[in-house]
C-alpha cells in the first residue's frame, strides 16, 4: 500500500511540474513533441488507450530507449540495425501524427 501511495504521489508531482513547450509559449503552435508529457502521465496512471491517443509514439519510443540501453549492456548481434529500424519507426509515427494534427487544425492554441 505504501508503494502505491508513493507512486501516486510521484505521478501527481510530475503532473504538477510539467514543462511548458517553448513553441506553444512563443508561437501558440504545438511542436512534434507536444503531448508527450501528458501521454506519459496517462501511461503512468495506467490509461494506455488515452496515452496512445495523446501521443502515439510514446510507447515505441520507450521500447526504443529500453532496447538501446539493453544493447549497450549486452551487445546484441543485430542490435545496431534494430535500433536504426526502431528509430525510423518512431520518427515515422511522430511525423504522421504531426501531419494529422496539422491537417485537422489541432496544432494552434
Amino acid at each position: 500500500m505504501a508503494v502505491l501511495t508513493a507512486w501516486n504521489t510521484w505521478v501527481e508531482w510530475l503532473e504538477a511540474h510539467m514543462l511548458t513547450c517553448p513553441s506553444v509559449q512563443y508561437w501558440s503552435m504545438e511542436c512534434p513533441g507536444c503531448g508527450m508529457q501528458r501521454s506519459l502521465i496517462a501511461l503512468l496512471n495506467g490509461d494506455l488507450f488515452f496515452s496512445l491517443k495523446l501521443y502515439p509514439a510514446l510507447l515505441p519510443l520507450l521500447i526504443l530507449l529500453t532496447y538501446t540501453l539493453l544493447h549497450l549492456k549486452y551487445k546484441f548481434r543485430s542490435g545496431s540495425k534494430n535500433i536504426i529500424a526502431l528509430q525510423v519507426f518512431v520518427v515515422s509515427i511522430i511525423t504522421a501524427h504531426y501531419i494529422y494534427k496539422i491537417y485537422t487544425h489541432q496544432i494552434f492554441h
